[in-house]
């Protein structure tokens, strides 16, 4: 299961900083439209961020993390991935959002990406990345693949090796087509991805000459990047610093 309804990121508002946000909605090129948060910062990160949520698509969580990277000075966008079954409208935590994700499918990940990079990219020339979470996690590294022209695709216990969503190939077996650095951040104690998941995906970046980072915390479960996991506290905090150092170093 990924994060709760409840659930907040677990990283520190920055004091005084100026953030603007709004809710936008995108048109893919293959017509769909899809809902998405932007959150600007004052521009000084150099850097931008499309996060991809986890199955639960667009709601609180990942709108507060949009701001929490404008804060840094990144333009941020949340985009959803039900623009297709489920509209643009806002969700309240009763949303089924399960049948939605079975229709997905590759293509329409990457479209809507796509169109949340364009979007980014007519802001500014700040380079782009994706962040995603879960279904996000293994999504946002399949950008990598992509053709999207990013300068780094970051994942949170994304599973490197299955046909999630339809029409994919596994991620071990793209690395070839990866054309921009990994990062990579893992439950040592995920029960759906084990650490041999972890190492043989690792094994195909190198061998494929990708650079990248793939970090195990030991004893972390999956999902372990929220608030309410104050035992993770630590796990969350180094993560949070890995993601924005990989930016710097890659921007």
């Amino acid at each position: 299961m990924c994060f709760a309804a409840d659930s907040t990121p677990p990283v520190p508002p920055v004091s005084g900083a100026v953030v603007d946000t709004r809710r936008v909605t995108l048109t893919a090129a293959d017509g769909n439209r899809l809902a998405a948060y932007e959150a600007r910062g004052d521009g000084s990160g150099g850097a931008a961020v499309v996060i991809l949520p986890d199955v639960r698509g667009l709601y609180r969580f990942y709108q507060e993390l949009a701001e929490r990277f404008a804060e840094r000075g990144y333009d941020a966008l949340a985009i959803d991935y039900f623009g297709r079954t489920a509209g643009v409208g806002v969700r309240d935590e009763a949303f089924d959002y399960m049948p939605h994700v079975r229709l997905t499918t590759h293509d329409g990940v990457k479209a809507d990406a796509a169109a949340g990079v364009a979007h980014l990219r007519s802001l500014s020339d700040a380079p782009v990345f994706t962040v995603g979470f879960c279904f996000g996690g293994s999504n946002s590294w399949h950008q990598a693949a992509n053709g999207l022209g990013l300068s780094g695709a970051i994942g949170f216990y994304g599973h490197p090796d299955r046909v999630f969503p339809e029409g994919s190939t596994p991620l071990v077996q793209r690395v070839g087509e990866m054309t921009c650095p990994i990062l990579g951040l893992m439950g040592g104690d995920d029960p759906g991805i084990s650490v041999a998941e972890v190492e043989k995906f690792r094994e195909a970046l190198t061998g494929a000459g990708v650079e990248h980072e793939l970090v195990v915390y030991e004893g972390a479960p999956h999902s372990f990047f929220d608030r309410k996991y104050e035992q993770f506290a630590e796990a969350s905090a180094d993560a949070w610093d890995r993601v924005l150092r990989f930016i710097e170093a890659n921007k």
